[in-house]
């Protein structure tokens, strides 16, 4: 991985370490600020258990995910490991991430892109965006066919199209794996944008999707509240990240033993 390096919380995936190396809201936008003012492109993305699963079984997951720049915890267990591992990292929602990384970009005149999802959402998103952060200009939209290859040719021609636009950062928002291996793939053929994963951030913006009430995110059960939202989608999902929370929360405690 291309991000800062220290002591910060890891987790090992087959016979790779997989760190989230942005432990706080600060240096996450102190990063940002920093690589857009040097006009250099990142990659960002929001580890959670879902994901631990699936890099457990997708090669071009955990690829993709050892080609981010910057990795934040995206969910309360990451958050609880990191303190079990003495190492405590904040908790950086993708969604969440969205407005504060929007008002950097506007800050220093920097045009953002949005690709995924639908056209109807990206047009709503797009309103809300310009109308809540002052100054900011989304120069590109772009909502993928069904069936598109995040890691393919038509992957390339959008990395393109998001460059032309003078876009230097875009809010993918495609849901794992495709974003992250879109995202990777961006650092190659687009490497002066940073790319950020943000799952259903902009669907949250546009409506077309509920964010879990205040009270659900403040006791940590936002994604009890989702999976009896969509039991049959989202409860089998939730179910393969309880199972291997156990043995999570136990390398943690190692982990803080080690060192």
């Amino acid at each position: 991985m291309s991000g800062a390096k220290g002591n910060g919380m890891q987790f090992r995936i087959k016979d790779q370490i997989l760190k989230v190396n942005v432990p706080t809201w600060a240096t996450l936008e102190a990063r940002v600020r920093e690589r857009l003012a040097q006009r250099k492109g990142f990659a960002l993305a929001t580890v959670n258990l879902d994901h631990l699963v699936k890099l457990r079984t997708d090669d071009a997951f955990l690829d993709a995910y050892l080609a981010q720049d910057f990795v934040v915890a995206d969910g309360n267990p990451i958050v609880w490991m990191s303190r079990l591992a003495g190492r405590p990292v904040e908790l950086i929602p993708g969604s969440e991430a969205i407005l504060p990384l929007a008002r950097i970009a506007a800050a220093q005149g920097v045009p953002v892109a949005l690709v995924g999802s639908t056209e109807e959402v990206l047009t709503a998103a797009t309103d809300y965006l310009e109308t809540e952060v002052r100054d900011l200009r989304v120069a590109c939209c772009i909502s993928p066919p069904m069936g598109f290859d995040a890691g393919g040719k038509a992957a390339e021609d959008i990395l393109r199209d998001v460059q032309a636009s003078g876009a230097r950062m875009c809010f993918v928002a495609m849901g794992a794996p495709r974003q992250e291996i879109f995202a990777a793939l961006g650092r190659q053929i687009a490497p002066s944008v940073g790319f950020v994963s943000i799952g259903a951030g902009l669907d949250f913006f546009a409506g077309t999707q509920k964010r879990a009430p205040e009270w659900a995110r403040k006791y940590a059960m936002e994604w009890l509240w989702r999976a009896l939202s969509s039991p049959r989608r989202l409860g089998p999902r939730y179910l393969k990240c309880i199972a291997i929370l156990p043995g999570q929360m136990l390398r943690a405690g190692l982990l803080r033993l080690r060192s």
